[in-house]
């Protein structure tokens, strides 16, 4: 069965999208917890952090360089942002289709909670 992320992908169901190359996709999280608050997912379906090897790796630094690109665009490279991954259910993750949290707009704060 096709995760949410999946189905986003497939343009089955509706994104604000962001940003977009050959094996990344970004839109903004429709629950955001930040002035800018955008999820950044392969295209590839992957489960959980604990699902990538060696010929899905490369995937992570995409998603790295989608975040670097969107804070350009959105003007907060230089101001600062956060960028998280969720691994499984006690680290918070809530769909398992690898993701990467780009937040920014204020001020974060450390420990995150």
């Amino acid at each position: 069965m096709a995760t949410l992320f999946t189905r986003i992908i497939n343009r089955e169901i509706p994104a604000n999208i962001v940003y977009e190359n050959e094996k990344v996709l970004a839109f903004q999280d429709i629950h955001p917890q930040a002035p800018h608050h955008v999820l950044i997912i392969p295209k590839t379906e992957i489960a959980t952090l604990n699902d990538l090897d060696a010929s899905t790796a490369p995937l992570v630094g995409e998603m790295f360089l989608a975040a670097k690109e969107i804070a350009r665009t959105l003007g907060v490279d230089q101001d600062g942002y956060r960028v998280v991954m969720n691994c499984n259910r006690d680290g918070g993750q809530t769909v398992f289709h690898i993701h990467l949290h780009l937040l920014a707009g204020r001020s974060m704060h450390w420990p995150p909670g």
